[in-house]
């Protein structure tokens, strides 16, 4: 594969899809006027707990909690102190059959004694700014799918849909959720074969979203979204490359664009349209479409909002990127060491995907769980076309109080089948380069072909 093709790939796992359908009506304003009420957050989700373990929202804390030790570094957060409710193993995982994914018995299956979970008191416990709350509201009673499902219109700062009534409005606010407003950091990924054999690479990964700056307030119609920045460090083979880009809001009318620096001609090219089910280097363990567990092109799946469920998920992972943990603790064959890994239990909206009649994927159908606080998805189990579960996804958020958002950290990528996985957004090492978020000196420059050629800066 050229670099030129493994620089694309690699840096346009970012690419929003949507699937065609009708203009649906906006919120009702009955539902506008729960919003922030007695039985709703400002996000459309549940305030109420379960008699099971889903813990009430509380939203008690938005920038600090209490004996907080750092805003802008590593913080064990705070619920280190905490103990395990119990562990889920192979061997009792039938008592909590319901509340599991197929990938997660598939996992079960497949390491019965390696993968386990340890599940931890549920909390929800931080809020949203007003402001995002505040454009939340506006949107359910604004908001309409328009384009045959290539976008919505709203204001940027929120999901579109506290309400959805259908997979395409889901499948939206996936896409465009309140989240970090700029993300900087020098990261790793381990790429882990059957025979535990480990190949390693890095990035220098900048992003920067219009969607969640705190200052300013767009249009989910307006054609950037996003700006991204990737520089390869490892392997050695494509060291220096440089790709940046803009992402769009609405693919009726836009795509995509992204540029390269290639060292060996010291230019800078613009990127073959590279998206979809394409293998992400440097081992493709995963597709472009993978990263934030779906991201992926228009019109490729139809869409089925199946409901909420109660699930265990990864939540508040502090430890998995504490910079004591180092990758020999944490990588090990067959999945990441679980001793890291904390599971809660969460109401979750479950989304399916099927893949359209005359339209190609290596994956024919995906089931996508989503947090209901935040509408980040966490959670991904992936199908070929055999109707055999292939991959399972799973992303281990933390709270980032300076950005007053969840962030994703290790991701990572199953292969079920092969016995292989990829662990990526790694800062465990990261020393000085650990994550900067919401950094006011990152601007839209830094993400032109000109800041390729420059590096960045």
């Amino acid at each position: 594969m050229s670099i030129s093709k493994r620089i694309a790939l690699a840096v346009l796992g970012l690419l929003p899809c949507m699937v065609a359908a009708p203009v649906w009506s906006k919120a009702t304003p009955e539902q506008v006027a729960a919003l922030d009420g007695p039985k709703f957050t400002c996000m459309g989700a549940e305030r109420a707990g379960t008699a099971s373990g889903v813990a009430a929202y509380t939203g008690k804390w938005l920038d600090s909690w209490p004996g907080m030790k750092s805003a802008t570094g590593y913080d064990p957060g705070p619920y280190a102190a905490e103990k395990p409710l119990f562990t889920i193993s192979a061997a009792n995982m039938a008592k909590y059959a319901d509340k599991l994914t197929a990938g997660q018995k598939a996992l079960f299956a497949k390491y019965p004694n390696v993968y386990r979970m340890d599940v931890y008191p549920s909390h929800r416990d931080f809020r949203v700014p007003d402001w995002v709350c505040d454009v939340a509201k506006k949107n359910a009673a604004e908001s309409e799918v328009v384009h045959e499902g290539l976008g919505a219109t709203g204001t940027t700062g929120a999901h579109p849909f506290p309400f959805p009534k259908n997979g395409t409005e889901a499948v939206l606010n996936v896409l465009m959720p309140y989240r970090i407003w700029n993300d900087a950091s020098v990261n790793d990924i381990a790429n882990v074969y059957s025979d535990g054999r480990v190949a390693w690479g890095k990035q220098r990964f900048r992003t920067l979203s219009l969607l969640a700056d705190p200052k300013v307030r767009g249009s989910l119609q307006d054609r950037i979204q996003a700006y991204f920045y990737n520089e390869v460090l490892l392997p050695p083979r494509d060291k220096g490359s440089i790709a940046v880009g803009t992402q769009p809001n609405d693919f009726s009318n836009a795509t995509t664009q992204a540029w390269q620096y290639i060292p060996g001609t010291r230019r800078v090219r613009q990127a073959p349209d590279v998206c979809c089910d394409y293998p992400v280097p440097p081992a493709g363990m995963r597709t472009v479409d993978d990263d934030y567990i779906f991201n992926g092109p228009p019109k490729r799946y139809t869409w089925k909002l199946v409901g909420k469920k109660e699930i265990y998920i990864p939540w508040h992972n502090f430890k998995t990127n504490d910079t004591g943990v180092k990758y020999s603790e944490l990588i090990k064959p067959g999945t990441i060491n679980p001793d890291y890994m904390r599971y809660e239990l969460h109401r979750v909206w479950v989304l399916e995907a099927y893949q359209r009649e005359g339209f190609r994927h290596i994956y024919k159908k995906r089931q996508i769980y989503i947090d209901e606080d935040t509408w980040l998805a966490v959670w991904g189990d992936n199908y070929d076309q055999q109707d055999q579960l292939w991959r399972v996804a799973m992303i281990a958020y933390r709270y980032a109080p300076n950005a007053q958002a969840y962030h994703r950290g290790a991701s990572i990528y199953h292969d079920v089948l092969q016995g292989s996985y990829e662990a990526g957004y790694l800062v465990n090492e990261a020393g000085a380069d650990w994550w900067k978020l919401n950094d006011p000196k990152l601007t839209p420059q830094m993400f032109s072909p000109k800041g390729a050629a420059m590096g960045g800066h």
